[in-house]
């Protein structure tokens, strides 16, 4: 009986663990995808303007004084380096996920809500 106990306890901590591990995924997604939409505004906003134009960025805290032209392209990097990651997170939950679903098949898991 107490070997049932302990598979229950580590079936309910694999659970936890794998619940745990698909919101992480998805929390940092939510965080890029914010931030992919702040370059992609910035990006609209200057890309009309002239290069020479001064322009300001902050770098590791510290506003620096640039160029349009310089700036540009360092956000087109940063934007397409951003939506990549957003892609490779995006195919890891869908593979977490297939697991977590793969698992509670295995274990025949049903959640019950608690109203």
């Amino acid at each position: 009986m107490s070997s049932s106990r302990l598979a229950d306890a580590e079936l309910t901590q694999k659970y936890n663990q794998y619940k745990n591990e698909l919101q992480q995924i998805a929390q940092k997604i939510g965080e890029l995808e914010s931030e992919v939409e702040e370059h992609k505004l910035v990006i609209e906003s200057i890309s009309s303007l002239e290069p020479d134009r001064k322009c300001f960025r902050m770098v590791g805290g510290v506003l620096v004084e640039r160029t349009v032209k310089e700036v540009l392209p360092a956000l087109e990097t940063n934007y397409s380096g951003i939506k990549q990651v957003i892609d490779s997170l995006l195919q890891s939950y869908k593979r977490k996920e297939e697991e977590f679903i793969n698992f509670q098949k295995k274990y025949n898991i049903q959640v019950v809500s608690k109203q």
